[in-house]
Formats: structure tokens, sequence, C-alpha cells
């Protein structure tokens, strides 16, 4: 386990083939938000294990890195998340004072619990709590949750789709990384789409790709807008196959019916434009004119908000699949 960062300097953690299956555990650093329903005794071991000095830049808890023999900059790694399951039935959702709409609401921050039905794969508040300072430590615990419980959410059910909101490879840059911005390594994209039977495409910056997997999420908006999904532990079981067939700038997602490209920035406009122009390059493989390509981004193409709160916004484009042409042949 690393906390908070990628860094291309770190030894790794797994060594394997390319289209080797790997099964892992990704932690969510929102365990302690209440420790008795969120943690186990190897989760508590993992917090006593590293310190908190050592949880920086970032505030995610990150599973690897894995080395992908013969991997060099300028390849792709295609994953294949083939399954995620939550390991406990419940999780958190924090509103942050990163979050969109904190001085709105009278700058208060606030946990909701939040229970898992695997019956009806739907989840439900428990109950929810103040927190009365800033919520700054990554990985804090409350040791007392129970103090102020209050009812949050009657009646109300949302669905489950676990995926991971932070996952990528390590950028070529010395020293650490955040995991809090994404970019185009991956990290923290925080794409609800990335769940289990859709595909990413990560583009390898340094030798091994050293692919790591944090932040898991079991339900999540596009926006993100409070600044956290239902944070919540989830088993991951993934394939990791190296391509040196074709390459792509951003991370790539491919889903059963669509195509998705990500754009970043500082604003919501620059990210909107780098998703679109991702999109239209990713098009213009298929054989289409830049022309066509554009009108048909605009009248089939989605774009969206993927978040708010990473200090870098997101923003993603779709497309169906099926109304692509098939690409033209050299």
């Amino acid at each position: 386990m690393h906390w908070g960062y990628f860094d291309a300097s770190l030894a790794p953690a797994l060594v394997i083939e390319s289209g080797d299956l790997i099964q892992a555990e990704a932690l969510t650093h929102h365990a302690g938000d209440d420790p008795a329903l969120l943690m186990d005794e190897a989760m508590h071991q993992i917090w006593r294990a590293i310190p908190e000095a050592d949880r920086h830049p970032g505030v995610h808890l990150m599973t690897g890195p894995i080395y992908v023999r013969d991997a060099r900059p300028g390849d792709m790694l295609e994953v294949r998340y083939l399954a995620m399951t939550p390991r406990f039935r419940y999780g958190s959702n924090l509103a942050a004072h990163w979050g969109q709409l904190y001085s709105d609401l009278g700058k208060r921050e606030r946990v909701t619990i939040y229970g898992l039905d695997p019956a009806t794969n739907t989840a439900e508040a428990v109950y929810a709590y103040d927190v009365h300072e800033k919520y700054l430590t990554p990985g804090r615990v409350t040791d007392c949750p129970e103090c102020d419980r209050q009812p949050a959410l009657a009646g109300v059910r949302v669905p489950v789709r676990p995926h991971l909101g932070t996952a990528g490879v390590a950028p070529d840059a010395l020293g650490r990384v955040s995991t809090i911005p994404p970019g185009l390594h991956g990290g923290n994209i925080d794409n609800w789409r990335i769940g289990a039977g859709a595909t990413m495409y990560y583009k390898v910056q340094v030798d091994g790709g050293l692919f790591s997997i944090g932040d898991p999420h079991i339900s999540q908006g596009d926006g993100e807008i409070s600044g956290t999904a239902i944070e919540a532990s989830l088993d991951v079981l993934f394939q990791v196959i190296l391509r040196r067939d074709f390459t792509f700038r951003s991370p790539l997602l491919e889903t059963p019916d669509h195509f998705i490209v990500h754009g970043f920035g500082d604003s919501l406009d620059v990210a909107a434009k780098e998703a679109s122009l991702d999109m239209l390059s990713l098009i213009r493989e298929t054989g289409l004119s830049s022309d066509d390509a554009y009108s048909l981004l605009s009248i089939s193409g989605d774009l969206g908000i993927t978040q708010v709160v990473d200090g870098t916004v997101g923003a993603h484009m779709k497309i169906r699949r099926d109304i692509l042409p098939h690409p033209r042949k050299s």
C-alpha cells in the first residue's frame, strides 16, 4: 500500500506478464468514518503501519504498483475490470469543504453512512453526523460517531454500481505525484462507469507502467458535487494486457455500449474542450474526416461533467460504439 501518491521510483508490489489476472483489495481511505462498520483488523494494521506523516501529498490509499513486464513508455495498458465486490455492506459519503456547495450550505461538513442491500443492489442511509472541524487528515478515524447520530434520507434508495475512483500508471515525474487531481496517467478520474465489464486504456509513461488502484466507490453521480461518492472498499478482479498496436493520448474507457474519453483542466471549458478534441481524434481513426466527425459528435456525442471537486476539473465525452463506422483498412 502507498497512501496519497503515484511515484515512478516505487518498487513494484507485483510483477506480471501481459494477460495475467490480478485479484486485489482496494481500500477506502474513508473507512474511519465508522470503523466498526467499515474496517476489519487487516485494515487497522494498515492504518497503524502507514503513519499520518507518510500519507501525502494526496489522500487516497493505493494498492500497488504493478509492474507489467516489457511495458515501455508509449505502450498502452489495456485493463479489463472483471469483478468488483464490496468488502463490507457499508460505505460513507462526506460533504466536505472541497465540495461544490460548501459555502452555499453554511460551511458544514457532514458524513452519511450508507448500508448496502445485496438482494436489491441498492444502498440507503443508515445515519448521518456532523464533522465539527475541517475534515483534513487522510484516513482520520472518528471514535464516536454515535454521539450525534441523526436520521438521513428516509425512504430513499440509490443503485449500487461499484467502481474505482482512482487507478492509473505512474507519471513520468520526479518524486511523488498527488492522487487528488486526475491527468493523462489516469488517477482520480471519478467516472462511475469504470466498473466491472468496462475496459480502460492507459498510456504507459515509465518502464513497467507501475499501475495502482484505489479510491473504491459503490455509488456516485456525475459531478461528485459533495466532494465524495459512497466510499467503500472493494475486492477487484482485473486483467492487464500490454498493447502496442495503437496509442491514445488520454485515459480511454470502453464499455459494452460506449467509448468514453476524458478531459481535464483548470476550468470546465478547458476540460470539455480536451474531451471533445480527444473524441474527435478517436473517431477520425474510423476513417471519418474531421468535419464529418465534428458533425457526428454534435448530434450523437454526450459531453458530461465527471467531477468538479478534485482541483483539476474533469469532463467526459461518450459516443455509442454501434453508430461508428468500421475502421478504414490501409
